[in-house]
């Protein structure tokens, strides 16, 4: 049985047309049951695809006149929703001709376009941007919200852990995610007044959903192993996650060059690529694209901009995994098990 189509924007993403065809042909190879809305320039989609007879006879081109920069502002995107790749791959998701689009073109406008298309789920305020972090543990970490509400009060924080802990046992595979909220420090006392009342909140709550709260994670913890879930604002959750980021190229190009100062370090190197080649794949954003806009009336990606075919292929098996897994209902069951009207809004302000 086939699953709904995935629509693509082919003109996102810094390489364009050829990198998101490659990476949704190497998708539709691992996963046959994938079929296809290729959104773009029509001609340019047909070349690519000359390369792909898998993928081009599970495809349709949708052609799209214009494209997103990566420089467009949100407003003025969304006055092209209708002749944009971006736009006509979000409303094929409203209109019911997909049941999912994959992005990697400008996340403002991605973000915008797909709020004002899809509207959020009833009992859900505000959708989150959520993406799967490697862990020292066995367990990937679902971190949310990584930039799409700078500021964020307790029911948006409670609200999002109810997301993020569906999402996590769809790609995690655990019963009962842990979930904790990012932090200064472990101690109840510590934090935001919205931070402690979300706390408050999950505490008394989770008993009836499936998930268990543990309390909160400083920065610094929160990839080796326990949690599965790490909540926070969009401004924090921003700054955390390119935190990470940074540090994780900062090592690679340490080694890189501590490798390379003489020949004893060279032969070094040969005696440990096995390792180097390890924690090279572990740290290889490709292997964990897709990050997914939770909240929405509907499944929509953000690939990264830089990802090559087996990071975009990913971030369709992603979009594929959560249609099939019904993450929407999921989120839906869970809002309606706490009762949307006891999660209460506290402003949010430092202490």
């Amino acid at each position: 049985m086939s699953l709904p189509r995935i629509a693509v924007d082919a003109m996102g993403g810094d390489e364009g047309v050829r990198v998101m065809i490659e990476g949704a042909a190497l998708a539709r190879r691992e996963h046959d049951r994938f079929n296809f809305l290729l959104v773009g320039d029509e001609q340019r989609i047909k070349d690519a695809l000359e390369h792909h007879p898998n993928l081009r006879a599970a495809s349709e081109i949708l052609h799209a006149p214009e494209v997103v920069s990566g420089e467009e502002r949100p407003t003025q995107a969304l006055r092209r929703a209708k002749t944009t790749s971006m736009g006509m791959a979000i409303n094929a998701v409203k209109t019911g001709d997909a049941g999912a689009a994959v992005s990697a073109g400008n996340t403002g406008a991605l973000m915008a376009m797909a709020k004002l298309a899809l509207r959020t789920m009833p009992g859900i305020d505000r959708p989150a941007l959520s993406a799967l972090l490697p862990t020292l543990g066995e367990n990937d970490l679902v971190m949310l919200d990584l930039g799409a509400n700078t500021d964020c009060d307790a029911r948006n924080l409670v609200q999002f852990a109810i997301m993020g802990a569906a999402y996590s046992r769809i790609v995690t595979g655990r019963d009962v995610p842990r979930v904790r909220l990012l932090n200064i420090g472990t101690e109840e006392m510590k934090g935001t007044d919205a931070l402690r009342d979300a706390a408050a909140q999950l505490k008394a709550a989770a008993g009836g959903l499936a998930m268990s709260f543990d309390g909160f994670v400083e920065a610094d913890k929160m990839l080796r192993g326990d949690a599965d879930v790490v909540v926070s604002d969009g401004f924090s959750g921003n700054i955390a996650l390119k935190a990470v980021e940074g540090t994780a190229r900062f090592v690679t190009d340490l080694l890189r060059r501590a490798f390379a100062s003489s020949i004893r370090s060279k032969f070094g190197f040969l005696v440990s690529r096995p390792a180097t080649e390890l924690l090279k794949h572990h740290l290889d954003p490709n292997n964990h694209n897709g990050a997914v806009f939770l909240g929405l009336n509907g499944v929509v990606v953000k690939s990264h901009g830089s990802a090559n075919a087996l990071g975009v292929a990913n971030a369709v098996t992603v979009a594929a995994r959560l249609l099939e897994e019904n993450l929407t209902q999921r989120i839906t069951a869970d809002l309606a098990r706490l009762g949307t009207d006891s999660i209460r809004s506290v402003p949010r302000a430092a202490v």
